[in-house]
């Protein structure tokens, strides 16, 4: 049974974490701000706060009572900035601790998926060392072409290459090298882009409306998503009945899998290509701290849902727990 909800004034004094010092600080802080103003909006006690420039033993001596995290990739995500919360004792928002260090990596990711007999595109992971021409070039021999490289502890399309032939992937691998030590390689899933976010946790957790994203030439990448308006959003998502239904079922595994709680997001893709025209679906990844901007997809599916985003952005700071505080996980 769910706690009973408090009051905008009986939660306290609220910190709005915002920032940071990832790559995705610029979106970080539009996601921060939104949140900060729909809060405020509500009559909550929030504050923007971010971690680049205060130390976080600052929210205990000023008296912060819950922690809504809007950062996103390192040191956001990633279960550094949960750790210490939980050490902090202040109640935060989103997935605890290994669940958040789980989903940032996408090789974790993936195996923990893999193990769960849940359908993830085919990878290489090229660990640092391992990465010399010999090495890179006989990637495609194993996936195939055209494949992606992406970092693995990065989000927002930071760093991604689609690949087209053997002579470019030292170019994609030493993109993707400026931001891990690490290199993902994964097999390329041509068809239709998908995202599915959630609410809540365990059993109780639900599926939100499936999101289809057309983005020009399939280019979803950092500029597409946040700073110009040539994407194009499907909400219905075009889908059959029995496909939406699939690629919830399919997002909550995903999320249950990981152990994630408050909320998330699963993309993933439809296989519709020339070449394999199956409709088989594949997850990609999982975001424990998703986007709050006016470009997010989150807030959008929500609507669709029937919840506005202040609403949204109120529930999920209700939702602020510890681990240490939580019960046992229910399996999924």
């Amino acid at each position: 049974m769910s706690p009973p909800l408090l009051s905008p004034q009986a939660l306290g004094k609220v910190a709005v974490l915002m920032g940071g010092r990832s790559a995705e600080r610029p979106v970080s802080l539009m996601s921060g701000e939104g949140v900060l103003a729909a809060l405020q909006s509500q009559g909550v006690d929030a504050h923007a706060f971010d971690p680049a420039e205060r130390e976080l033993l600052a929210l205990k001596q000023e008296g912060f009572a819950r922690v809504f995290i809007a950062l996103h990739g390192r040191h956001g995500e990633d279960g550094t900035v949960q750790g210490a919360l939980e050490l902090l004792g202040i109640p935060y928002t989103g997935s605890g601790v290994m669940a958040s260090s789980i989903a940032m990596d996408k090789v974790m990711t993936k195996r923990v998926w893999a193990a769960e007999g849940l359908p993830t595109p085919r990878w290489v992971w090229l660990v640092a060392g391992q990465q010399a021409r010999e090495q890179v070039v006989a990637v495609p021999d194993t996936l195939g072409l055209p494949l992606i490289v992406k970092p693995p502890r990065e989000g927002s399309s930071i760093g991604i290459s689609k690949v087209q032939g053997y002579s470019q992937m030292q170019d994609a691998v030493a993109l993707a090298a400026q931001y891990d030590p690490d290199v993902l390689c994964e097999e390329f899933i041509d068809g239709i882009e998908l995202t599915c976010p959630v609410l809540g946790e365990g059993d109780s957790a639900r599926a939100l409306p499936v999101v289809r994203i057309d983005a020009p030439e399939g280019k979803y990448d950092f500029q597409n998503k946040y700073y110009t308006d040539v994407v194009r959003y499907g909400i219905p998502s075009g889908l059959s009945a029995a496909e939406e239904a699939e690629v919830q079922r399919l997002t909550l595994a995903a999320y249950r899998a990981l152990g994630c709680r408050g909320w998330g997001r699963a993309d993933l893709m439809l296989r519709t290509g020339p070449g394999n025209s199956d409709r088989a679906i594949f997850l990609l990844e999982m975001n424990t701290s998703p986007g709050m901007t006016s470009h997010s997809l989150v807030p959008m599916s929500a609507r669709a849902a029937g919840i506005p985003y202040e609403a949204l952005c109120l529930q999920l700071l209700q939702g602020a727990a510890l681990d240490a505080s939580r019960p046992g996980r229910s399996q999924p």
